[in-house]
């Protein structure tokens, strides 16, 4: 699973990779900063608590495990995570982050640096357009300075959402004609089965899968019926059906960065699109400050605490109290919901987590709930037994819910939150 960060130079893609991530990457104001793509992995919070809380009260209430004491650094959590972590029962949970070289108009012709921007987003499964809420910057990424007027803001927001549209839309449905008539009239016998199996095969390099171009293609004739037969479709008309099966391919989340200097009046919906509003510049100062012991903060908070004002100088003490008034006003950063809502709602995922003894909750080495699975909603046993490790699915027996105890078949639905052993022949 991979989320792609895109969107014109100069918008704070790469600070808001590195506030995600905390990846050493180059930041600076003027376009083209980052070239090559920058590949991380973000921690997003799980929605439920971890099930290591149910396991703290069930060993407290057996009288085998005392209460955690206030100065618990992992405020009561249990669990070892294998990756990520989990203090006070949050969760969180690895996801793979591509921060891709800025777009500008033109791209899918050779603009800038063309298509090898795009191609970088070829396995993204969604895509997050980070925008500039404060219109400080031009559709080419040139600065021209805050305190720009809300309708000359909105205006520039317009433009950067559809000139991404409009080269995604362009980059697939140049695939799409390449070699089209040629093509599609190798399954003139096969109708629209062969049509949709062609663009398949054109498109499955972009993780285009046969659901998809099949859903893509329905939304299309809706909207643009035809009597022309597919060979003779004209280039507008393989652009709608680009536009279709791109809207499948890389659904989008607008995040609407440096909201912070946005103009008053800015509202988080612009001509029917939801910003996420957010400033990716305090989040990445603020871990930076809890990487250094100056303060305590966890991404996602809305406030933070100085453990010792002695050990600030009057430069931090100036920018602390600075980002503490910032994050009142927007209760938070806004990066935590952005990533919960691309993760949970987009992209439809669950967390599950995989045991080796339904009692304990303990893999082999027992360690107590190392792995958090993060799998599509609807995922059988058996499937998640093949995500463990191959043989546990090739050998599935059966599986047992850790928290009931119930035995369940390789075909039971996990629901988010679960905690599954899987028994599977030796």
């Amino acid at each position: 699973m991979r989320i792609g960060l895109v969107g014109k130079p100069n918008v704070g893609k790469s600070t808001l990779f590195a506030a995600t991530t905390m990846a050493a990457v180059d930041i600076a104001n003027y376009p083209f900063c980052t070239i090559d793509p920058n590949v991380g992995v973000a921690f997003v919070e799980a929605r439920l608590d971890c099930p290591c809380r149910d396991l703290r009260h069930r060993l407290e209430a057996d009288g085998r495990l005392a209460p955690a004491s206030e100065d618990d650094p992992r405020e009561g959590s249990l669990c070892e995570p294998r990756t990520g972590s989990c203090i006070g029962h949050r969760r969180r949970v690895p996801v793979a982050l591509i921060d891709v070289a800025g777009l500008v108009p033109g791209a899918s012709e050779g603009k800038g640096r063309g298509n090898a921007f795009l191609a970088d987003l070829a396995n993204c499964d969604v895509l997050i357009h980070v925008v500039d809420a404060a219109g400080t910057t031009d559709i080419e990424g040139q600065f021209h300075g805050t305190g720009t007027s809300l309708e000359v803001a909105q205006q520039r927001m317009r433009e950067e959402i559809d000139f991404l549209q409009t080269e995604l839309d362009a980059w697939v449905g140049n695939l799409l004609t390449e070699g089209w008539q040629r093509g599609v009239r190798r399954v003139q016998a096969e109708g629209e089965k062969g049509l949709l199996s062609f663009i398949h095969e054109k498109l499955s390099g972009l993780g285009a899968t046969p659901a998809l171009v099949s859903g893509a293609f329905s939304a299309f004739k809706e909207v643009h019926p035809t009597e022309a037969q597919p060979w003779d479709w004209d280039e507008g008309t393989l652009r709608v059906l680009g536009h279709h099966v791109r809207a499948s391919l890389f659904p989008v989340a607008y995040a609407a960065n440096k909201w912070d200097v946005a103009p008053e009046g800015s509202a988080p919906l612009l001509d029917g699109h939801r910003l996420h509003p957010c400033m990716a510049d305090v989040e990445l100062a603020l871990n930076r400050a809890n990487e250094a012991g100056l303060i305590h903060y966890r991404p996602g908070d809305a406030r933070f605490e100085v453990p010792s004002l002695d050990r600030l100088n009057e430069a931090q003490t100036k920018a602390l109290a600075h980002m503490g008034a910032r994050l009142n006003r927007l209760n938070g950063t806004g990066l935590a919901p952005l990533f919960d809502h691309v993760l949970f709602d987009m992209l439809e995922r669950v967390v599950v987590y995989p045991v080796q003894d339904e009692q304990r909750w303990v893999d082999g080495d027992g360690r107590v709930l190392p792995d958090a699975l993060v799998v599509p909603a609807g995922t059988q046993a058996k499937p998640l037994a093949y995500r463990v490790h191959s043989d546990l699915g090739d050998g599935f027996i059966r599986g047992v819910d850790g928290r009931t105890k119930r035995v369940v078949g390789a075909d039971h639905v996990l629901q988010d939150g679960d905690v599954l052993k899987i028994h599977a022949k030796s």
